[in-house]
């Protein structure tokens, strides 16, 4: 029997001293009550597995990794500083390549991960089709027809997930940054956020623009690879991750800005995936040192506040790898309290997770949904008409269940609502809801 792997961060086991206080944040302890579905727990499955107590392969074991949605309050509330998703992160790396999986499985995850994901043109032309899923009538036809029930459960939860894809972002941004900008940054477009969330990506550039920031995008970046680290593809994640800081040097540019939680909190982690590369340890350190999330960068830089009124109510709520992940809070909130007329109500439990988490919602849709299900009857309970959010995951979430349960709510980036106040009128409209045909 080969030897149990030994995970690359012993130190973050020895610092948790087992207190207990992530329980009471973790959404998975607190749905299910079980000691090994908290952090916790998981920290001493992770502990026997290394000293050959359990197999790495054992399904048990990969349950209960597989179970964690990686949302990281555990971090925010421990009081010992343990970094358990570096624990997570590599128990599935570790599991990934201790487990035998089929032929089928493998080659679907060779060409999501390896093939699809990396590679913008590849991820635009199965989006188009999509677009003409959507726009041609088929979708509505199948919905209609109840054709669409026949598809194996998954494959019908992941349908009825799609939002409505938008028309290709429209902005043409050059390579390096204008040298004639006091301001200048970078933008890191990810993979799926230019197909699905275009207008997001159009109202960060304008925004920035409004601001007098230069902006360019070098056409070479491609997935951030947070996707990869979470499932357990290190290696791939590391690759990407190499791309990336190639595409980003000699942009000319002072900052990196990203509009997407998840993609910002991957990105500013590339210091710490490849601290051991002697070729590209150096300069991941300082490409994650440029990163920064739009709402920290635009109150960094101080906003520009000739805004038009907004006369809505609007609750926010944190997506976990904008406040677990990257620690930032007041920002977003300060760029939303700034727009006039806008009515900012707290959020109840904003800080808890809504049960995305990558692709949480299609592995475990049980346990997804009913973590959300505590969301939404918090945001209704604010009678807010507008739920801001910084991350595509959330946005789908959140916005698909809104409509399922025929909420006048509807989830936006904030990043949209300053677009709209930056609109050339007196007083600018708030964004029409998406519709899903």
């Amino acid at each position: 029997m080969p030897d149990p792997p030994v995970l690359e961060h012993e130190s973050a086991k020895l610092d948790c001293i087992h207190c207990g206080i992530c329980l009471s944040v973790c959404p998975t302890y607190l749905q299910l009550g079980s000691e090994v579905d908290s952090p916790r727990g998981r920290i001493y499955l992770i502990k026997a597995m290394e000293e050959g107590r359990i197999s790495v392969a054992s399904p048990t074991f990969e349950k209960h990794m597989s179970l964690c949605l990686e949302c990281r309050a555990c971090e925010s509330a421990c009081p010992s500083g343990v970094r358990f998703s570096v624990m997570m992160n590599d128990a599935r790396a570790a599991i990934r390549s201790a487990t035998e999986q089929s032929l089928p499985a493998r080659l679907l995850r060779r060409f999501v991960f390896k093939t699809m994901l990396p590679s913008r043109r590849l991820l635009h032309v199965n989006f188009r089709l999509l677009r003409f899923y959507q726009r041609s009538g088929i979708q509505k036809l199948l919905r209609t027809s109840g054709i669409l029930k026949l598809l194996p459960r998954r494959m019908l939860e992941m349908e009825s997930l799609l939002p409505e894809v938008p028309p290709a972002p429209r902005y043409r941004l050059p390579e390096v940054a204008p040298s004639g900008k006091t301001r200048r940054v970078s933008f890191f477009e990810g993979c799926v956020m230019p197909e699905l969330f275009g207008p997001v990506h159009e109202a960060t550039v304008r925004v920035l623009e409004h601001n007098q920031v230069g902006v360019c995008s070098p056409s070479r970046q491609t997935c951030c690879g947070a996707l990869h680290l979470h499932d357990g593809e290190r290696t791939l994640a590391q690759d990407l991750a190499r791309r990336n800081i190639e595409a980003f040097e000699g942009d000319g540019a002072d900052f990196i800005v990203v509009n997407a939680a998840g993609c910002g909190a991957m990105l500013k982690e590339y210091g710490h995936l490849l601290h051991d590369d002697p070729v590209y340890a150096r300069r991941a350190h300082e490409f994650s040192h440029r990163v920064k999330d739009i709402a920290e960068y635009l109150d960094l830089i101080g906003l520009d506040t000739r805004l038009g009124t907004l006369n809505v109510k609007v609750t926010y709520d944190d997506p976990c790898h904008l406040l677990h992940g990257q620690g930032i809070k007041a920002a977003p909130r300060n760029l939303l309290k700034s727009i006039p007329g806008l009515e900012l109500v707290e959020l109840r439990e904003a800080d808890r997770c809504c049960g995305s988490a990558g692709i949480y919602n299609l592995v475990h849709p049980e346990l997804s949904a009913k973590i959300l299900e505590e969301k939404i009857a918090n945001i209704a309970r604010t009678g807010a008409q507008i739920v801001a959010t910084g991350n595509p995951g959330c946005l789908m979430q959140i916005n698909q269940a809104l409509r399922a349960r025929k909420l006048s709510v509807q989830a936006v980036h904030p990043i949209e609502l300053l677009d709209q106040a930056y609109a050339d009128r007196p007083s600018a409209t708030i964004p029409a809801p998406r519709s899903s045909t």
